[in-house]
């Protein structure tokens, strides 16, 4: 009877180990490919803040029950800095908090929606960055978005969500860091 009770035990113990989905994406995003802008030693101010309404970026819907929320390992508004910190630099800007001209970077919306079925999932995917430079005089604000569509057998899995979120972050960037208005503007 023992040995009946402590198998039985041991096997709820297993099974509500094996239930235990992760609770946290790691996002990695990288400095993408990056076109050297300038020869000039120009100086240039960043900030980047995170104005979500909320910090979870993939959310499991599960129909009329309450969605799953998974918040980020680390704060995304601190990886965006790197990269942009990182990509500006090797545009040819030197990153200088006393400059004159400045660049917010806003981190909008960085969300995945997933929707489970009994045959697959689907993961849509929705980043958006604001990009605000101010010099002396003037003022240049861009927003730039990337949407992204995964889809496959089964259910969805952390490492493909993580990686489709880092491949649209590393698009976006790179598509900031070498927008020749943007830069133009910055040069001015």
């Amino acid at each position: 009877m023992k040995r009946l009770i402590l198998l039985f035990t041991a096997s709820v113990l297993l099974s509500a180990c094996a239930n235990q989905t992760p609770s946290h994406i790691a996002l990695n995003p990288q400095v993408p490919e990056v076109q050297k802008q300038t020869n000039s030693h120009q100086t240039l101010a960043i900030e980047t803040i995170d104005t979500r309404s909320a910090n979870f970026i993939v959310r499991f819907n599960n129909g009329d029950d309450a969605a799953k929320l998974v918040s980020p390992s680390e704060a995304p508004r601190k990886q965006i800095d790197r990269v942009f910190r990182a990509g500006f630099t090797q545009a040819g800007y030197q990153i200088d908090p006393s400059s004159v001209k400045h660049m917010q970077i806003q981190l909008e919306q960085l969300l995945t929606d997933v929707t489970e079925s009994t045959f697959g999932f689907e993961a849509k995917s929705n980043i958006i960055i604001n990009v605000i430079v101010k010099n002396s005089s003037q003022e240049l604000t861009k927003r730039y978005s990337a949407r992204g569509r995964l889809s496959g057998p089964f259910s969805a899995d952390f490492a493909t969500l993580e990686l489709e979120m880092n491949k649209l972050l590393g698009q976006l960037s790179g598509e900031i860091l070498n927008d020749p208005e943007l830069n133009q503007f910055i040069q001015q």
